[in-house]
């Protein structure tokens, strides 16, 4: 209940002040970079050399496809700001079909939750999963299975943007009556959809295991399908990740592991219209009940269902809505309360 109070008080002072402190301040960065990580060798054989035209006009160049590939690496940028107020790195993981950009910027033109971070004083860490955008695809002959592809229509009524699929012709879309997305901008989101495997699960883990090893001990926060690698990780690599950020998890723990989260702090937030949609109370009740086992287990966890304090209109993708910045305020004072950001 006191927590519960906080956040209301919290979102009252932002309604108050406006823009949070945060996109008041310069973006300071004193280092940025970018590496690849993890991966693993595989050799592919008994395949038949072909000629390729690389460039039309260009002469054909025979090509081997028999050989090793290197493949299931994942690339990662970070960025150092110049006053650090954040004791460890916070570490930015996006949801199926997603790619790092969704921490970027919002589909009309706004600041990222990677830019408040930075603006808040951590060193903040965006990926782009095995399988996503820079970090590259492998052969079918590598990888089971197909990539699944997102029709145009289909996310306006699976991320809770408005019922029904969407529309070229705005009069035959409906949006959520107080929807926070910027539905103006709803093509531009999806550009940054990619292609998804459903069959890439282990790669993925293993990478985001690596870059644990490699960065942390740090916060994690995650979205979506990201639910599953985020508290997996945490789970084996409890003495790395202090906290954990679940942003609408639709992917999960592993439950007899529960226990390996006693001494990590966890807050889950939740957007609006959950009740409307037809799958979204399943997947929250899932998670719920995995929360028993940690809870049971002596973990600490904290869940914030933001309509319940008076932050309404929040899509799947929250991050991009209009108050996203409102919604940044709120995990950066959790991570204070909890001691890791004196800001």
């Amino acid at each position: 209940m006191k927590l519960k109070i906080f956040f209301i008080i919290s979102s009252l002072l932002y309604a108050i002040e406006g823009l949070p402190q945060s996109n008041k301040s310069p973006l300071d960065i004193v280092e940025m970079g970018s590496f690849h990580i993890g991966g693993k060798l595989v050799e592919i054989t008994g395949k038949p050399i072909k000629e390729v035209v690389f460039s039309p006009g260009s002469a054909p160049a025979k090509i081997d496809p028999n050989g090793k590939y290197l493949v299931e690496q994942m690339y990662v940028q970070y960025f150092v700001p110049k006053v650090q107020k954040a004791k460890i790195p916070i570490l930015l993981w996006h949801g199926g079909g997603l790619t790092g950009v969704t921490y970027e910027t919002t589909p009309d033109g706004r600041e990222g939750w990677q830019q408040y971070f930075i603006r808040s004083g951590w060193r903040t860490y965006v990926s782009d999963a095995v399988e996503r955008g820079r970090s590259g695809w492998a052969s079918s002959d590598i990888w089971s299975g197909e990539p699944q592809f997102l029709t145009v229509e289909n996310p306006w009524n699976r991320f809770r943007i408005g019922p029904g699929a969407w529309s070229e012709d705005p009069a035959q879309r409906t949006q959520y009556e107080g929807s926070q997305f910027p539905a103006d901008g709803y093509l531009n989101f999806m550009r940054q959809i990619v292609p998804r495997w459903t069959t890439t699960d282990g790669a993925t883990l293993a990478a985001y295991l690596e870059l644990v090893d490699k960065v942390c001990p740090c916060v994690v926060l995650v979205h979506s399908q990201g639910g599953q690698f985020g508290q997996k990780v945490a789970q084996a690599r409890p003495d790395k990740v202090k906290a954990l950020v679940l942003v609408e998890p639709a992917g999960f723990g592993d439950p007899e592991k529960a226990a390996s989260l006693k001494n990590t702090p966890i807050l889950e937030i939740y957007g609006d219209y959950i009740d409307r949609d037809s799958r979204w109370p399943n997947i929250r009740k899932t998670q719920q009940e995995l929360n028993k086992k940690y809870k049971d287990a002596g973990a600490s966890i904290d869940v914030i269902n933001l309509p319940e304090i008076g932050i309404k209109g929040n899509s799947h993708m929250m991050m991009m809505d209009r108050n996203n910045l409102q919604i940044a305020d709120i995990i950066n004072d959790w991570l204070r309360v909890k001691g890791f950001t004196t800001k």
